[in-house]
């Protein structure tokens, strides 16, 4: 009888074979895409999936408004098919970078697709946190799924179904936080947070929003500015303040000490994902996630459900 082995050997190799290069023809075709921030790396995975290689410059707990690019970074950038960005200035110390690459790469903001008229206006700027009403990121990824469209048109369709279907869990979202937000009492809806970060999430859901440092991390604020907010939780009878992940919390905790020395209850609510998302699985290692994170979280602290 021959030995059959030679024969399964060679068949076993020839499958190896095609396995491979079917690996390698995917990693070919698939669109290198690096992004700033984790918010915008997750709204294209979920509309390009393995269609394309994302990879975020910034990490966990990383403040986008400080954040400078390494050697390794302008690597990543150079290399990628697209870029994706916020802008409005949140990446200020970056904006020179992209300017520098914009005449042979495809860089994009992904906010360009909001009218002015929707932004919030601040001093010559506009407020970059756009991610924090649901319906403004909607419009992000609208953006993120033409862009997609346009320079990988073979896969047009796979990108729209996916976009149509990413849209409709921010459509349920929406409506969700709007819910949850209606819940506290008139009195209570004013957020204090390190800097001012959710004042699209105040409009879009009907609350005060109050930040120790403006729009941007890299603001500078001093002893006074904390006295005057003090003063504000004194008079209104504030009952918490929150911290963020991306923001040292040594100031909300100073403010903190500082009311209570006027004899006033004040507790730290929780600690919110503003500039950057939570780590892997934290449940706000993505954009919803984070989203519904910060609700409970605002939602339990202004509520008097939340624990020194």
């Amino acid at each position: 009888m021959q030995n059959s082995h030679p024969k399964s050997t060679s068949l076993l190799l020839s499958i190896a074979s095609l396995v491979l290069l079917s690996f390698s023809s995917l990693a070919q075709a698939q669109l290198k895409v690096t992004t700033t921030t984790g918010m915008i790396a997750d709204l294209v995975h979920n509309i390009a999936q393995d269609r394309a290689q994302v990879q975020a410059l910034m990490g966990v707990g990383v403040d986008p408004h400080l954040y400078k690019a390494t050697q390794g970074d302008i690597r990543k950038l150079s290399q990628a098919d697209i870029i994706f960005y916020n802008g409005l200035h949140l990446e200020g110390k970056m904006q020179s970078i992209f300017d520098k690459m914009a005449h042979k790469q495809t860089i994009v903001a992904v906010t360009a697709n909001i009218p002015e008229s929707q932004l919030i206006a601040l001093d010559q700027l506009h407020d970059p946190h756009v991610w924090f009403d649901v319906r403004l990121w909607q419009l992000a990824a609208d953006k993120v799924a033409e862009t997609l469209v346009q320079k990988d048109p073979d896969n047009a369709d796979f990108y729209r179904q996916n976009a149509a279907l990413y849209q409709q869990k921010l459509t349920q979202l929406n409506l969700w936080v709007s819910q949850e937000m209606a819940k506290i009492t008139p009195n209570k809806r004013v957020l204090i947070t390190a800097h001012d970060a959710f004042g699209y999430f105040g409009k879009a859901y009907d609350l005060e929003v109050m930040g120790l440092q403006g729009i941007s991390t890299a603001g500078e604020f001093g002893l006074q500015d904390i006295k005057q907010l003090k003063d504000i939780i004194v008079k209104r009878g504030i009952s918490a303040v929150f911290v963020e992940s991306s923001v040292s919390p040594k100031f909300i905790q100073s403010l903190v000490k500082g009311v209570q020395a006027e004899g006033q209850n004040l507790v730290i609510g929780g600690e919110l994902y503003s500039d950057a998302m939570g780590a892997a699985g934290s449940g706000a290692d993505n954009y919803i996630g984070m989203v519904k994170h910060n609700v409970s979280t605002i939602a339990k602290g202004l509520m008097g459900a939340a624990h020194e």
